[in-house]
């Protein structure tokens, strides 16, 4: 009988462990994001750092730049570097363990981050850093605001001074370092300006087609006229009836080429190039890529080559 007593306590202790372990390794999550919001991050050598949370690819690739060799400074890309455009974009939980980690978010603005909106107002102490305050923004014919502003190279400057203007306000300390990296950036960027618009005016044909509405600014910049535009919203195949309308309209135009975006299906553009013989390209509007703060100049220089290929 002590034998068997011993026993079954021996079982009913070893159940009760589980249940209590199991409800640690529940409540253990809640307590690591709860956490992050409430504590400041640390470096390695255990100082407290500013970590800086970027909205998607391209303000990231701007606030790197700005932040560049800033001790005690680190930037986070809450969406990663290959989400593409934000459109319909759903946050995960380690999106969202990220953002909480960070006291200053930096977004596009002009309605990219909507999807964000919610989160924000969860999190009172978050700082926002909008890059387009202050820009002029393109609208459809529906009236609705184009907010692909990064994708013209002198609004990216724009977007550039205005991160490191604000930056500098939330963060007065580091204010010198952000705008000396700035005006080093947008330097860079002028050089890449110049360049394409020389070589882009020099082309003897600016019709272009493109999928997707990410690039009014970039044409208008480098007076590029956009006859059509295939696909509104990236990934939406076209119907038959606007496929076929787009087919017309080419060959009516006497369009050479079209346009075609790395992140999105070609099967419409080949379809198109099939039925009206002109050839397929790819112009990259910035919104993935490598994780290197030279990455949007190199994505533009070969936009350039790609237009050089296409128009000439």
């Amino acid at each position: 009988m002590k034998t068997r007593n011993t026993g079954r306590r021996s079982v009913f202790l070893s159940r009760r462990n589980v249940l209590v372990l199991a409800g640690l390794l529940l409540t253990l999550p809640l307590l690591v994001l709860g956490g992050c919001s409430s504590s400041p991050a640390e470096s390695d050598s255990g100082e407290q750092k500013l970590v800086i949370a970027t909205s998607f690819y391209p303000i990231y690739i701007m606030v790197r730049n700005i932040t560049l060799d800033i001790p005690g400074v680190e930037v986070v890309n809450i969406t990663g570097t290959v989400t593409g455009c934000l459109h319909d974009y759903h946050l995960t939980t380690a999106d969202l363990k990220r953002l909480r980690q960070a006291e200053i978010l930096v977004i596009n603005g002009a309605g990219m981050e909507s999807f964000l909106d919610q989160v924000i107002e969860q999190q009172p102490d978050l700082k926002i850093v909008d890059a387009s305050r202050g820009i002029s923004l393109i609208r459809d014919e529906h009236g609705h605001e184009n907010a692909h502003i990064w994708v013209s190279v002198s609004l990216a400057m724009k977007q550039v001074q205005n991160i490191a203007d604000q930056l500098a306000e939330l963060d007065v300390r580091n204010g010198p370092a952000y705008q000396e990296n700035a005006s080093r950036y947008i330097k860079e960027l002028e050089r890449l300006k110049e360049e394409m618009r020389e070589t882009i005016a020099q082309l003897p044909n600016k019709d272009i087609v493109t999928f997707h509405e990410a690039f009014p600014y970039f044409a208008d910049e480098f007076g590029l006229n956009i006859v059509a535009v295939v696909e509104r919203e990236p990934g939406s195949e076209p119907s038959a009836a606007e496929l076929a309308a787009a087919i017309k309209l080419i060959r009516q135009s006497g369009v050479k080429a079209i346009f075609v975006e790395p992140q999105y299906s070609t099967k419409a553009a080949r379809t198109i190039a099939r039925e009206t013989g002109i050839e397929v390209y790819t112009l990259d509007p910035a919104v993935t890529g490598a994780d290197d703060p030279g990455a949007y100049i190199e994505i533009m220089r070969s936009n350039l080559r790609v237009l050089v290929e296409a128009l000439s």
